[in-house]
């Protein structure tokens, strides 16, 4: 009898090794990631679940008034730019929609709408003076250099996560 009770625990101690493995190492949260640089070494990020859609937000440079980028995660893992807010025409900003896209001004703000700019990633250095960039998702807003360095280049996408990979970063909706 003790004989089959050591097989089957010679058996099972692989398989509740490999099954943590699994589910330590393999990448299953879908989330938004701010990755250092371009190393995919995850400084911060987002939890996805239905909501697929977030803002970026910002104070322009020059203008030194608020910009809006507004974002969703497309079926293929891309982003999509579908909206820009912005309050100032000068250098930097556009004058006009592209060719599909509408422009309109409501309350001395300028927007462009019906965008269908896609990116792999959006790459972006987090202000260090006066940009202040902020994340926005579920009507909440995240100063971003509350989660990272001021002055570092991050590139924001959108992937899955392993469990080590979320504790190596922060869960800005959870902090």
């Amino acid at each position: 009898m003790k004989m089959k009770h050591r097989k089957g625990i010679i058996f099972l101690v692989p398989l509740i090794l490999l099954f943590i493995t699994i589910v330590v190492f393999i990448p299953l949260k879908q989330a938004l990631v701010f990755e250092y640089q371009n190393s995919e070494n995850v400084l911060a990020y987002i939890p996805l679940k239905k909501e697929q859609t977030f803002k970026i937000k910002y104070t322009h440079s020059i203008h030194l008034s608020d910009v809006l980028e507004s974002y969703k995660i497309i079926k293929n893992g891309n982003i999509q730019q579908y909206e820009l807010m912005f309050e100032d025409f000068a250098i930097g900003m556009p004058s006009d929609a592209s060719e599909g896209e509408t422009f309109e001004e409501l309350d001395g703000k300028y927007y462009i709408k019906n965008m269908k700019r896609t990116f792999p990633h959006i790459d972006l250095r987090i202000g260090q003076v006066r940009a202040n960039h902020k994340v926005i998702f579920l009507s909440n807003e995240y100063l971003l250099s509350n989660y990272i360095e001021p002055g570092t280049w991050v590139r924001i996408k959108a992937r899955k996560l392993s469990i080590i990979q979320q504790l190596k970063g922060v869960n800005i909706v959870e902090t």
